[in-house]
């Protein structure tokens, strides 16, 4: 879905000059339906360069969701986010993770949220003592999660920036088209975190789901 970038083609002054002449003296010279139709052209050109970016998900990571059932992109349109990750088996851990801090219900009953959600992977990246530390703290991990979202869907378009979180704290996303990441001081595993499946949609979120798990700024 990457967009192209189409310049805008030069009218040349020649051809400009020619016009303006040939209409003073009244003349239906082919030329006047040439300039017309190569300024038409060009301005259809312009138009399709400045087309949205497709609505679709993107992104290589996005092989690991099903292509049907409740978890597939389609089953997941029309159930909360934290239900409809816990039907994708690529956010299992996440699901568990949400879970175990009793925030379900909350990310459910929030409206319109953007969550970068870790993949299966990025909680594995975790060295396991630290996992089952942060697992075991409900504080804690009520922190890291919470750091993931961020109120109001963001679309590509709006990704990158600066946020504010719902741990009240912020998070810096860089990149544009179909690619985005995040510094690794910005993660546990102190490596740079990407989007590697972009754009999902549930009934309440838009989800994008990243390869490293996240750290608050006090973290």
């Amino acid at each position: 879905m990457t967009r192209s970038l189409l310049r805008r083609g030069a009218v040349l002054g020649a051809v400009s000059a020619l016009t303006l002449a040939l209409g003073a003296c009244g003349s239906d010279d082919p030329a006047d339906s040439t300039a017309a139709d190569t300024t038409s052209s060009s301005s259809s050109a312009m138009e399709s360069s400045a087309a949205p970016m497709s609505d679709e998900p993107f992104g290589a990571g996005c092989s690991a969701v099903p292509a049907d059932g409740e978890g597939s992109f389609t089953g997941m349109t029309d159930d909360p986010v934290a239900t409809a990750a816990s039907n994708n088996p690529a956010l299992s851990t996440f699901a568990q993770a949400v879970t175990a801090a009793n925030l379900g219900d909350s990310l459910n009953s929030q409206q319109d949220i953007t969550v970068l959600a870790p993949a299966n992977p990025a909680f594995e990246a975790v060295p396991a003592e630290a996992l089952q530390a942060l697992l075991a703290d409900n504080a804690q991990l009520t922190a890291v999660l919470t750091h993931h979202v961020i109120a109001g869907r963001l679309s590509p378009e709006q990704l990158a920036g600066t946020h504010t979180t719902l741990n009240n704290d912020e998070v810096t996303i860089e990149g544009s088209g179909e690619s985005f990441t995040i510094a690794g001081e910005g993660t546990v595993t102190q490596t740079q975190a990407s989007v590697i499946c972009g754009n999902v949609q549930t009934a309440n979120a838009t989800v994008y789901i990243i390869d490293q798990v996240l750290a608050p700024p006090a973290a």
